[in-house]
């Protein structure tokens, strides 16, 4: 059986997200969290996300990094630095664009999220969907993918096009962390650019 079918915390985190009744509520609610004990322990600080009120874009990443668990804000670091170019050059602002992560917690020595970590905390990323209502949802990263259309989609199967999701639309594309693995003429980096412009694109309609 799946983590998501045996995992009582994950449960337990979905009803106490969905009886937060705004963001702020939600934002203190995810910052008393210890769900995942390794995580929990290892942490600086939950990075509960930054939210922008009537964003039509939400773009959700996989999990924080050491310097996002240090500032407390998603997509800070490198990654962030060349998501905010990217985006910039697509002709987005990052300030009018609410970013999240599936994992509130930074994982140790930046691993993989696990299948359950993954699922426990989307008890709260799913109720900060519901509270933000976006028009488009782009996601970054193969933990962010699996979490929008499961554990079986791959990428390139999905990518490029617009996908009807809970009643908005979704575009996927790769972490910046793989843009930058690869290097500018890389196919992530590349890609990722791409997509940026069809967000902007499909925004602008």
């Amino acid at each position: 059986m799946s983590p998501r079918a045996i995992d009582p915390l994950r449960a337990d985190i979905a009803e106490q997200a969905k009886r937060c009744e705004d963001l702020g509520e939600l934002g203190a609610a995810a910052r008393g969290c210890t769900a995942c004990p390794e995580l929990a322990a290892a942490r600086r600080q939950v990075v509960v996300g930054d939210v922008v009120a009537g964003a039509r874009l939400l773009i959700v990443g996989d999990a924080p990094g050491a310097n996002e668990d240090e500032a407390g804000r998603p997509f800070v670091g490198k990654g962030g630095q060349l998501l905010d170019r990217l985006m910039a050059d697509a002709g987005l602002d990052r300030a009018d664009v609410s970013v999240l992560n599936v994992l509130k917690c930074r994982p140790p020595s930046n691993r993989t999220p696990t299948r359950a970590e993954a699922h426990r905390c989307t008890g709260w990323l799913d109720r900060q969907v519901e509270l933000l209502d976006p028009h488009h949802v782009l996601t970054l990263g193969r933990t962010a993918l699996t979490w929008a259309l499961g554990a079986s989609t791959t990428l390139a199967a999905v990518r490029g096009r617009v996908h009807d999701w809970r009643g908005r639309k979704l575009i996927v594309s790769y972490h910046p962390s793989a843009a930058l693995r690869f290097g500018p003429r890389g196919e992530p980096h590349l890609a990722l650019a791409d997509d940026l412009r069809f967000v902007a694109a499909a925004l602008a309609c």
